[in-house]
């Protein structure tokens, strides 16, 4: 470039400044006009090639007819929208095989970060773990905590605890407990909740009140047939969750029976439908919002800061009184 043309350049008349200026506004109309005549779309999968993340977060969750797993999804698809991310929802059924199917395929996605919320009988795939090993991931409620991800649940014990606490209060001294599967550890700390407050307040625990049932709604209903059954009929029932509590008020209703007069109930969850029973279901409200804004915050800071101690984080229930009691 000669010495005459840089200075040229470098002292610029307006009317060149206009022409630069023009001249870009017109190929930047080309660019637009062909990217609409052509269709083009910028391709997300490039951009994650590039940027070595994919702005999406994997999540592994057992359907259930319970709405409280609805509910929870809600409110992480709600906090991934929130902070720029996408999810990709997978259902186990409850099945290893569709499990680690689902896993892998998620892993081959790049998804940036993973949730579980499943089953804790069955672990991932060693083999699956081993060739991605660095993914971070949060489980919730419960899943087949290793001592590595991070965890974070309600506090069931305590939850449990205030439940049964809450009918020693109103003067009821004949309480069973229908609890989800044992093999879940909410359903557990919850049935060791309620041990606590009967011990606590010298109440006996007749045979045949501690019925264990399936966290759904049928559960509920043929778990309190079977109450039913009993010789001495309990006073109140706490009971391990919302849905099991709704089958447990069709079988007092089939039985002619009425909720609180015959036969009182607590259940689990405070799910919507809750509120909208017949009496209103009292019930220990665990916070499904704040559980999955919490998952989700928890996880973006575990991408951003891989080697981080792992956290194991509570949250506290609270009391729901309604009309059950």
């Amino acid at each position: 470039m000669s010495p005459a043309w840089r200075a040229f350049l470098r002292r610029p008349s307006p009317t060149l400044l206009i022409t630069i200026a023009s001249s870009a506004r017109r190929f930047g109309e080309k660019v637009e006009a062909a990217v609409k005549d052509l269709n083009y779309a910028p391709s997300a999968l490039a951009r994650s090639l590039k940027l070595n993340q994919t702005r999406t977060i994997g999540m592994l969750i057992t359907a259930s007819t319970n709405p409280f797993y609805s509910e929870l999804v809600r409110g992480v698809e709600r906090s991934c929208f929130e902070r720029g991310y996408s999810l990709v929802l997978c259902n186990t059924e409850g099945d290893e095989q569709r499990m680690n199917r689902n896993l892998e395929t998620l892993m081959q996605k790049r998804v940036d970060g993973l949730l579980l919320l499943c089953t804790e009988t069955h672990q991932p795939s060693k083999e699956i773990i081993q060739r991605y090993p660095s993914i971070p991931t949060v489980m919730m409620d419960w899943a087949p905590f290793d001592g590595t991800s991070d965890l974070i649940q309600d506090n069931s014990l305590l939850g449990g605890d205030m439940a049964t606490q809450h009918l020693i209060n109103k003067g009821y001294t004949r309480i069973a407990c229908i609890t989800g599967p044992l093999d879940k550890t909410p359903a557990r700390l919850r049935l060791e909740g309620y041990l606590a407050a009967m011990e606590r307040a010298g109440l006996a625990i007749p045979d045949g009140y501690r019925i264990t049932g399936d966290f759904e709604f049928n559960g509920g209903f043929e778990a309190m047939q079977t109450l039913l059954a009993q010789a001495e009929r309990p006073q109140a029932v706490f009971i391990g969750n919302d849905a099991m509590a709704f089958g447990a008020y069709q079988a007092l209703y089939q039985a002619g029976l009425r909720v609180p007069d015959d036969m009182a109930i607590v259940g689990y969850d405070d799910i919507e439908l809750a509120r909208y029973m017949t009496p209103p279901l009292t019930t220990i409200h665990q916070p499904k919002d704040e559980l999955g804004e919490l998952a989700i915050d928890v996880l973006i800071h575990r991408m951003a800061q891989p080697t981080l101690q792992q956290q194991r984080l509570q949250l506290t229930p609270v009391l729901m009184e309604r009309g059950s009691v």
